[in-house]
Order: structure tokens, then sequence, then C-alpha cells
């Protein structure tokens, strides 16, 4: 069943006839003769959209559509009118209608206009439940979302918690790597002891050397005191290692050496201490390929991956992005003293429709400019940037029916490939293992491709 229909008409035999019609089409209708009736009605069952005439006996289509809008603003409206004049559709819409249709009705414009509504109220329930299931526990730790990956994800959290064994945390920039480290720290029995992040690609590899492991006075020249450093200082708690990808080679061998004998020396110091630390590391990197190429060590990469979970980007994580997003409303309307609740139906649709490169770090971003311009209670379509509000699917076109519009079968392969690696962030194993392909395969057909295509 499509849905589940309200017709409303004075008229027997248009009843009838667009009862059959829609029963066809899937939904299940039920048929009154007039606005009293339709209450009653609406009073005991439920219904996804409700259609009715203008002009009845008693309580008019108009009437009936306000008392609608004011009683169960969340069913939608569909007003049939003859009398098809700009003041009627004025009128209409300011009763609260959700769209309104010109007699004599026709049938297939009808269905479509149903199907619309019945969509829009589902999305408008959707958009309810989300905002609710973001004020309870659907979450876990400080990270919000219930889709099947998070859920996954979650799961494997939970298992990794109690162990000592080192985490590789993977995905792509602005996902929360640094959240799943708090978290699994939370719940982990070293949660009474530090937590402590260190973003390796932001520092140097003397400032690297300096911060994980310390330094003495005079090591070097601003060395004017002792340091501990973030090793030491993370004892008996957490240290997670962000942007794992970006640090030196020679760092990689000094870094390897201390987790394999747990202790580290300090700069400047020709003593050596013991360290009591979980090391979690996390980037967005493709370190498998880093590794073949030369760029990352092999033994380091096997000692920093024992397990490891990869945190899925926002694109796919599906109606997480509005309960992120309510979170997110909910947040900014506090610190921007706004009394904004809850946001759009077409504004949500776009959201669910962008492809978010930037993951949550961008829909944040979003959300607060929003916060920052609408003049509403909810957020709109128009409180949201160009690039969503324009934003349209992306697609692999083969080209059409014209022979000379047809493309090589090459050229559909180097077009999918590209596609992939767009979706995957560039993450060349991951993109293999969609395709199908080894990585050697993958990385002799990019190599094939032109100069300006493998740099993409």
């Amino acid at each position: 069943m499509k849905g589940k229909v309200l017709v409303v008409d004075d008229d027997k035999a248009m009843c009838e006839l667009i009862d059959t019609t829609l029963t066809l089409k899937g939904y299940s209708t039920t048929w009154c003769q007039s606005a009293n009736e339709a209450n009653e009605l609406l009073h005991n069952n439920e219904f996804d959209v409700v259609l009715t005439d203008v002009r009845m006996p008693g309580t008019t289509g108009l009437q009936l559509c306000q008392q609608i809008s004011s009683t169960r603003p969340d069913i939608p409206v569909i007003v049939m009118t003859a009398f098809g004049t700009l003041d009627t559709a004025v009128a209409t819409i300011r009763s609260g209608a959700y769209d309104f249709l010109t007699k004599p009705v026709e049938l297939e414009l009808l269905t479509l206009t149903i199907a619309r509504a019945v969509e829009h109220r589902q999305l408008k329930r959707k958009i309810h439940l989300l905002e609710q299931q973001a004020k309870t526990e659907n979450h876990f730790g400080e990270m919000l979302g219930e889709s099947v990956p998070m859920q996954h994800l979650y799961d494997q959290m939970k298992r990794v918690s109690s162990s000592n064994a080192s985490v590789l945390i993977t995905g792509e920039s602005g996902t929360g790597k640094e959240l799943v480290a708090r978290s699994i720290h939370k719940i982990s029995n070293r949660a009474a002891h530090p937590f402590v992040a260190v973003n390796c690609a932001a520092l140097s590899e003397t400032l690297l050397e300096s911060e994980l492991f310390g330094h003495v006075r005079g090591a070097f020249t601003d060395a004017r005191s002792e340091r501990k450093g973030l090793f030491m200082e993370a004892e008996g708690g957490t240290l997670l290692l962000d942007e794992m990808g970006d640090m030196p080679m020679s760092m990689q061998v000094k870094l390897l050496r201390a987790l394999e004998e747990g202790r580290i020396r300090a700069v400047g110091s020709d003593q050596e201490t013991q360290f009591d630390v979980r090391v979690l590391t996390a980037t967005h990197r493709d370190l498998e390929t880093a590794v073949e190429e030369g760029r990352f060590r092999q033994d380091l990469y096997y000692r920093i991956n024992v397990i490891q979970l990869h945190l899925p980007p926002l694109r796919s994580r599906g109606v997480d992005i509005l309960m992120i997003a309510s979170h997110y409303i909910d947040q900014f309307a506090v610190s921007s003293g706004k009394e904004v609740t809850g946001i759009t139906e077409t504004a949500a649709e776009k959201l669910l429709a962008y492809s978010w490169p930037g993951n949550v770090r961008e829909l944040r971003n979003v959300i607060e400019r929003a916060l920052a311009l609408t003049r509403y209670d909810s957020v709109t379509i128009e409180d949201l940037p160009d690039k969503i509000r324009d934003h349209r699917g992306g697609t692999v076109f083969i080209g059409g029916d014209d022979p000379t519009e047809l493309v090589p079968l090459e050229e559909i392969e180097n077009r999918y490939i590209e596609h992939v690696l767009q979706a995957v962030d560039h993450n060349r194993t991951q993109a293999a293992r969609i395709l199908g392909l080894d990585r050697k395969t993958l990385y002799r057909k990019l190599k094939s491709k032109p100069d300006a295509e493998q740099e993409a």
C-alpha cells in the first residue's frame, strides 16, 4: 500500500471515480461527502493525505483545510476547485493547503500530486522522529547516528574498548575519528586516566619528537626547561596519534621502537623511561598504498593496525544526516539566542541529497551558518549555501541513443573508476575492493589514463 487517502466531495460520482483511480494505483482510499464526516474519520483513523473539494454544503473545503492545518498539521491537504482563479489559489494557500487542483481533474496529475503529498508527509514524520531521537540515546559517547554502518561501528568499539590492542581508525577528513578514539577511551578501563591527542601532520619532525617523547633542558636552542612529552602526560590512559599517514619516515622508526619496547627517550637524554599508554592511531590516508609506494613503514603499519575501525563517510549514513543536523540546530539555537526548533522538508531533502565531501565537520559549519541567517523558527532552503541548494546527484553518463554520442568501452571504464575514486576520497585500496580488482590491476589502469586524470 502506497498510502491512505481521505477524499471529501459532495459529488458521489466524483468520489467513486477518484476511489477507483487511486485504488488501481495502490492507495487505500476512504471517501465521504461532508466536512463533518471527514473530521469524524480523521479523529478515528490515520490518513497520509486529504483530498477535498472547495464548494460543499455547510463547512467548505477551505474551512476544513484550516481545521486540519491547526489540529493535524502533519497531514497535507490537497484542494480541488472548479474555479482556478488567482484569488482562489491565494485563498487555498492561506488556508494551509499543500497543493490545489482545478476541475475537471486530470487523473494522471491527481495521482502524481497525491504521490508527492504522501512522500512529503513521510519525510515530515521522519524529520520529527529524528529530532526526537537526537534528544534521546541514539548515540555512542559523543557520536550521533543509528544507521547500519554506525551500529556496526559501535559494536566494534565496544568490543575493542576492553583490550589494549593497537587500533587504527580510518575515515575521510571530518568524519569524527577523534570522537571514536575519545569514545573508546571513555568506556575502557583507562577512562579515569588522561586522554591525549596530537595531530602528527601539524608539527615538523623535530617538534613532533619533542612533543611525543619530551626533551631535557638544553636539548636544543629553545629548550630552556625540561618537558615530559605526551607519552608521559597520557600515562595510564590513551594517546591518539591523529593524521598518522603524514608522519615523517625517520620519525616512524623512532615511534616503532617506542611501541615495541614500551619505553621512550626524551630528546637530549641518555635515559629511557617506561610508559603505560594505550596508543590509538587515526588517518584519512590509504596506508596500504603508502606502504607499497615506500612512504610508510610496513613494520609500523602492522604494529598500529592490529584492529582497524573504519568510520563511514556522512554521505553513506542516510538519515543520520538529519539527526546530526537536528543536534546542531539545538546547539546553535542556544548559543545564538534564536528560537529555531527544526528544519523544513525541502531543506531536509537538500541535506540528504548533498554528497558532503567535508563530512560531519562540513555539516556543522552549514548548520551554524543557517542559524546565523535564518529569520524563521525552522531552517529553510534559503538558509543553505548555494552549493547545497543547487546540488545535483552525480551519475556516470554513457551517452544517448545517437551513435555519434556513444563512447568506447574503455572510456566508460575510466569514467566509472574515477567515479568510484571520488566516492571513496581517492582511497585506492577501498576503490579496488569496490571495483573487484586487485590493487596492482587498478594501478595499471590508472597509469594508462592521461596524466591529468591520474592527478585528479
